[in-house]
C-alpha cells in the first residue's frame, strides 16, 4: 500500500507522530491544526517505556534521550514529609528493556515538528468530512478541501470528528470531569527541592503535589486538588490558594510553590473520554485524546497516541485487503488496549482524588506496605500491554 495519501487533523503528540510513522512508510502526509501557533496543553509528560520505543523506531532514540529527564528512581511521601515508599526503577527499565524519560511537552513537540519532514499547516479547521468511498475529504473553515485515501482524526479531547465516526451529531459523547483541578509547570532544578535523578509524589488529604525531572535541568511540578467541577482563579492568585490547598505540608512543596511563575502555570480541570465502543468509520480514524483521552494518573495519555500511530501505520503496511481493512483491524486491537488504559486511569484517579475517602485510605496504607518490586511490576505490566513488548 505505497503511495497512499493521508490527511491528518491535529498537530499533537498523535498527529505528528503518526505523520512521521506514515511518511517513514512511504506515504504522502498533510498535518493540518485549528491554531495559529502551537502551544502544547500542558508543561510535561511522563512518557514511559512504551512511548519511548515507539520513538526508537521511528529513529528518535537519541533526540528524546536528549531532552529527557533522568529519572533513575521515584518516591512517594505523606504530607508530613514520612516517607512511604522508595523505589529503585532499574528493575522497570530491565523488565521492559527501555528507560523512561519524563520529557516537557514543547521540547517534545518540537522535536516531533522537526522530525515530520513536510509543514504542518495551521490555523486551518477542519469542519466536517466526506468520505466517498475512495477517497475521504476533509472540509476547512476557509472553504479548503483535502483528499486522500485516509484521514486521522488527531484533533484532542474536544474532537469535532468524532461525531462523525460516532455517528452521533445531534448528542455527541462529551469529555467527564475525572474530579480534580490540575496545575502543572516547569521549574530550575535544585537539590533544595528534590535529587535530581528522582520523581516524587507527595500525597495526602486526597491531594498530590510532584516534582518529576525533566531536560534542560528542570522539574516539571504538579499539584492536584478535587474541587468542583466550573471553579476559577486568575494567575496572580496561584500562590496563595496554592498555599491555602498545601498549608503544613513539607518545605519541598512550600518552596515550589514560592518558586513557580504563576503566569508559566497551567490550571487544568481533568477530564477523561471513553470508553468508546468505536474509533474508526470508513476511511476515517480516531486517533489519541480524540478517541480514548485519559486521566493523567497512570502517565499513559500520550504513550497510547504513540502506539496508535504504530499500530495504525502497521496495519496499513501489512494489509493488502484496502485502506478501510486495516483501518478495522487497528480499531479492534486499540479499542481493546486503550479502553482498558482509559478505564484503568479512572479508577487510580477516583482511588487518588478521596471520591471515596476510605479507599484513598487504604492506598495510603498500601504505599507504606507495598514493596518496592511489586510497583515496578504494575508499572511493566502496563507498559508491555503496548504493541512493543
Amino acid at each position: 500500500m505505497y503511495n497512499l495519501k493521508a490527511v491528518i487533523i491535529g498537530a499533537g503528540i498523535g498527529g505528528l507522530t503518526a505523520g512521521i510513522a506514515l511518511q517513514q512508510a512511504g506515504y504522502e502526509v498533510e498535518i493540518y491544526d485549528k491554531v495559529k501557533e502551537l502551544r502544547p496543553a500542558g508543561a510535561g509528560i511522563s512518557l514511559w517505556s512504551n512511548g519511548v520505543k515507539i520513538l526508537n523506531k521511528l529513529g528518535l532514540g537519541d533526540q528524546i534521550a536528549q531532552i529527557g529527564g533522568q529519572m533513575d528512581r521515584m518516591q512517594y511521601r505523606g504530607h508530613r514529609d514520612e516517607l512511604l515508599n522508595d523505589i529503585d526503577l532499574q528493575p522497570l527499565i530491565t523488565a521492559v528493556g527501555q528507560r523512561p524519560y519524563p520529557v516537557a511537552r514543547a521540547d517534545l513537540q518540537q522535536m516531533l515538528l522537526r522530525a515530520f519532514p513536510g509543514t504542518v499547516k495551521l490555523d486551518c479547521k477542519c469542519v466536517g468530512v466526506e468520505d466517498r468511498g475512495e477517497s475521504v475529504t476533509a472540509i476547512f473553515a476557509d472553504g479548503h478541501q483535502a483528499t486522500g485515501d485516509l484521514l486521522i482524526a488527531a484533533d484532542g479531547i474536544h474532537s469535532t470528528l468524532r461525531p462523525y465516526v460516532l455517528g452521533q451529531q445531534t448528542q455527541p459523547i462529551q469529555p467527564s470531569y475525572v474530579g480534580y483541578v490540575n496545575w502543572n509547570g516547569l521549574v530550575q532544578a535544585t537539590n533544595t527541592l528534590i535529587p535530581r535523578n528522582t520523581w516524587v509524589v507527595y500525597v495526602g488529604e486526597h491531594k498530590r503535589a510532584s516534582l518529576m525531572p525533566v531536560g534542560g535541568d528542570r522539574f516539571y511540578f504538579f499539584f492536584d486538588v478535587p474541587l468542583p467541577v466550573g471553579t476559577r482563579s486568575q494567575p496572580e492568585q496561584i500562590h496563595t490558594e496554592l498555599a491555602d490547598f498545601f498549608a503544613g505540608w513539607p518545605s519541598p512543596v512550600q518552596m515550589l510553590i514560592q518558586q513557580l511563575e504563576p503566569t508559566q502555570t497551567n490550571r487544568l480541570e481533568i477530564h477523561d473520554l471513553g470508553p468508546l465502543d468505536r474509533l474508526v468509520r470508513g476511511r476515517v480514524a480516531l486517533l489519541g485524546d480524540s478517541g480514548h483521552a485519559t486521566a493523567p494518573d497512570l502517565g499513559q495519555g500520550g504513550c497510547q497516541a504513540m502506539e496508535d500511530a504504530e499500530v495504525l501505520t502497521r496495519y496499513l503496511l501489512s494489509t493488502n485487503l484496502g485502506v478501510e481493512d486495516a483501518l478495522e483491524r487497528y480499531e479492534a486491537e486499540r479499542k481493546e488496549r486503550a479502553n482498558a488504559i482509559v478505564l484503568k486511569a479512572r479508577r487510580r484517579a477516583e482511588m487518588i482524588h478521596g471520591k471515596e475517602p476510605e479507599v484513598t485510605q487504604q492506598w495510603y496504607e498500601q504505599l507504606r506496605q507495598e514493596s518496592p518490586i511489586e510497583v515496578t511490576q504494575a508499572i511493566a505490566k502496563t507498559i508491555l500491554g503496548g504493541p512493543l513488548r
